[in-house]
């Protein structure tokens, strides 16, 4: 092994807006924050999603390829049907049967939860109480 994943970093013209969305949907807290990059992971030294700003950002047109999804989320869930409208809520917009599209314009696909997995519980809102790192996640500068 030559190293480990930190973080999924997805460019975005506003972190925070991408990340309340993903905390939401995942129930993950937001474990850091600066001004151009927020992180959403189970806590303040674990891999997570992180969001970069990116000016000039261009939001994905999938499926046309004239801007590429850039990169897509698989999102393990126990019922597609129920979670479809729980991710509108929440600000994404569907884009096709169990694909959706963040409020970046990111797109996502809602997949059954696999038999080997766990039960995804569902505990409600999640609250930002997680203790904020002062110094940031390890490529916090985006590298």
């Amino acid at each position: 092994m030559i190293g480990r994943m930190h973080h999924v970093v997805l460019d975005c013209p506003d972190p925070d807006t991408l990340a309340a969305f993903y905390s939401a949907m995942l129930g993950l807290p937001v474990t850091y924050r600066d001004d151009d990059w927020v992180v959403v992971a189970a806590s303040d030294t674990s891999s997570g999603l992180a969001f970069q700003r990116a000016p000039g950002n261009q939001r994905p047109t999938w499926p046309d390829p004239a801007v590429s999804q850039q990169v897509h989320l698989d999102i393990m869930v126990d019922d597609v049907a129920e979670a479809g409208p729980r991710v509108l809520a929440l600000g994404a917009v569907r884009l096709d049967v169990d694909v959706y599209a963040d409020p970046a314009g990111h797109p996502f696909c809602l997949i059954p939860r696999p038999g080997w997995a766990m039960p995804i519980s569902d505990t409600g809102p999640v609250s930002d109480t997680v203790p904020v790192s002062d110094t940031g996640p390890i490529g916090a500068s985006g590298e």
